[in-house]
């Protein structure tokens, strides 16, 4: 099939994906006001003896979100795949398809959250991140859906896919981690039955950045490997590079203030959220300082 059919097809592939996250969103929606019309408060001690059994109650908005999660995370896997057979390399050359990408994967993150887990009510939170994410890439211009390509000193297909790949599984398990952190919040001061317990939401927030922290670290390796191979160093102080580490650094202080001191709780929950700043910053700082990733022109 010509590579500009698949485009195409990808194209498809995203604006259905599109789609379903804004059915989610208005599902999830649903789901919250169905469960709260019966919600009753739970003391402490019932959601620490009953937080590793939850599960959300069924409803039919709730099955309606869930499945939709799911066709949202095939279509968007689809427009990642077919791009990347239409262009032949991972597809990862400017914004466009690295949000493509991203959106792909925190769909697959929350749709396996959700299924290991059982906690429906955190898409009410994650659902509308992605759909943000969703909005910013319809936001771009129709011209970078075409394959434009990369510049001969970044044309390296190995290096560059697992060095952006990484920044996709980071940047999506950050996202993660904060929607249950809000969640937390949430419940910490409005405990429901149907809701999660602060204790699971606090072990999801804390496995979330277990998986993000060491692809964050990834990241950095790769890109610095990857900047020696092009330009002859391996740190330039380039505005993105700097704030990945920042970025690292930040969730690196909340790992070793859980582990080592003991965080818990409401202070660690606004910690996250706090922190997922810095990887928005961190994803869209080019636009203003630009460096040496703004090659792509988006």
């Amino acid at each position: 099939m010509p590579a500009t059919d698949l485009l195409r097809l990808s194209y498809y592939g995203f604006t259905a994906a599109s789609v379903a996250v804004l059915a989610a969103v208005v599902f999830y929606v649903m789901d919250a006001l169905w469960l709260a019309r019966t919600s009753r408060l739970v003391t402490a001690g019932d959601a620490l003896a009953s937080w590793r059994a939850y599960a959300t109650p069924p409803t039919p908005s709730g099955r309606l979100a869930s499945t939709t999660v799911a066709l949202a995370t095939l279509f968007a896997g689809l427009a990642v795949a077919l791009r990347a057979l239409a262009t032949g390399r991972g597809p990862y050359s400017d914004m466009y398809e690295f949000s493509v990408a991203f959106v792909f994967v925190a769909l697959l993150g929350y749709f396996l959250l959700e299924r290991n887990y059982g906690i429906r009510p955190i898409g009410v939170i994650a659902l509308p991140v992605i759909l943000g994410m969703v909005a910013y890439v319809w936001s771009l211009p129709p011209s970078v859906r075409e394959d434009r390509g990369l510049i001969p000193a970044l044309s390296n297909n190995v290096i560059m896919t697992a060095h952006v790949s990484s920044a996709v599984i980071a940047y999506a398990a950050f996202a993660l981690s904060f929607a249950a952190a809000v969640l937390y919040l949430v419940v910490a001061r409005w405990p429901r039955a149907w809701l999660p317990s602060a204790e699971l939401l606090d072990e999801v927030a804390f496995r979330a950045v277990t998986i993000g922290f060491p692809a964050q670290l990834l990241l950095l390796i790769l890109g610095s490997v990857w900047a020696h191979m092009a330009w002859g160093g391996y740190w330039s102080w380039d505005p993105k590079e700097t704030a990945a580490l920042f970025t690292w650094m930040v969730y690196g202080g909340y790992l070793h203030a859980r582990t080592l001191r003991g965080w818990r709780g409401t202070r660690s929950a606004a910690y996250l959220v706090v922190a997922f700043l810095a990887v928005v910053f961190t994803y869209f700082g080019n636009y203003w300082f630009g460096g040496l990733h703004a090659y792509s022109g988006v």
